[in-house]
């Protein structure tokens, strides 16, 4: 029995050293945390200000900042960086086009660093911010209306892209920028750290029922979620919500399988019938453990999206399908709102 009793805590040591290493105990939102030896996570604060999650990477001579952030958020980083190391911040990786990730990039550049990012998201902010290239005011007119901090700045697209992959080496550190398809949007770009088998996913991989799809396509997002998974991380570092271990893969792509297979079933059915079939839908989904924190206020524009995908036709207002793109914004003394 004694030795069964040396056993045990043995065991229970060893895996709390393990997730201690890894960065699997939890820290607070808005704290710094090293995951591994230079290399550190920050959980923004979505529900009150908007944010993203970072990450960075401190290198021998510079330092690797996942995700620009908005205006308001990459402020607030840059001097918990620099508590850290006075080691210039040479990028910014841009993990997607969106407001929330990637409007903060003219602050990372009055810093000194080049926005970095996959070429989809150059092509998708061309879509997007038609007013930037000539256009029509675009979705940056949209979020700077309500949003001060994004007024007070302007837009700063990536001017480093890539089309597969992007490697930065210092032989201590590796990091791998990687496109693997279409997921939350046509550009998404993940962060991968061999060595320490960490990965940044943007919001193609979210702790919660923080994901928008409508720049995006649910059954490829699940392809790309399958060669996400072949990697091999133990440490996934989300775009919104707490970090996790690589369960978190396998439940981000559940959710949509379930999804599809759900919304499926009444694919032939007409646009009313499939509204008035939601909350069932809902139900079903929020039955299975592992996927029930992914529904949340947006499941009817979700809905819509897969059915849409599947041949249907729209069936909510715009302003109603939209509404979950639009977080509290950093407006400290205003009920303001969003675009991310």
């Amino acid at each position: 029995m004694k030795s069964r009793s040396v056993f045990s805590l043995t065991i229970t040591a060893f895996l709390s050293f393990v997730l201690s290493q890894s960065g699997l105990l939890f820290a607070g939102i808005n704290e710094v945390e090293e995951v591994a030896p230079g290399v550190y996570f920050h959980e923004g604060d979505l529900s009150g200000r908007g944010h993203c999650n970072n990450g960075w990477v401190v290198f021998e001579d510079y330092v690797l900042v996942i995700d620009g952030n908005f205006p308001s958020g990459a402020s607030e980083l840059i001097p918990k960086i620099r508590a850290i190391t006075n080691k210039p911040i040479r990028f910014a990786f841009d993990t997607h086009h969106h407001g929330d990730h990637a409007y903060g990039n003219q602050i990372w550049a009055d810093h000194g660093a080049v926005a970095v990012a996959h070429v989809g998201v150059m092509e998708e902010m061309k879509k997007y911010e038609t007013g930037y290239f000539g256009g029509k005011p675009g979705r940056w007119e949209d979020t700077a209306k309500d949003r001060p901090d994004v007024a007070a700045t302007r837009l700063k697209p990536p001017t480093l892209l890539f089309r597969k992959e992007m490697i930065f080496d210092d032989g201590k550190h590796r990091v791998e920028l990687i496109h693997f398809g279409t997921a939350h949007t046509h550009g998404d770009g993940f962060a991968w750290l061999p060595n320490e088998r960490i990965l940044f996913t943007g919001d193609a991989c979210v702790n919660g029922p923080y994901n928008y799809m409508g720049d995006g396509d649910s059954g490829e997002w699940i392809g790309t979620l399958e060669a996400v998974k072949t990697l091999g991380a133990v440490l996934v570092c989300p775009g919104h919500g707490a970090k996790g271990g690589s369960e978190m893969l396998e439940n981000q792509q559940a959710f949509f399988s379930e999804l599809r297979a759900e919304v499926k079933k009444v694919a032939d059915q007409k646009p009313e019938a499939v509204k008035g079939l939601i909350d069932q839908i809902k139900s079903t989904l929020k039955k299975n453990e592992k996927i029930a924190k992914y529904v949340g206020d947006s499941f009817s524009a979700q809905v819509e999206k897969v059915y849409v995908e599947m041949g249907g036709q729209s069936f909510l207002a715009r302003a109603a399908a939209d509404e979950h793109l639009r977080p509290v914004s950093d407006g400290k003394d205003q009920e303001a709102v969003a675009r991310k």
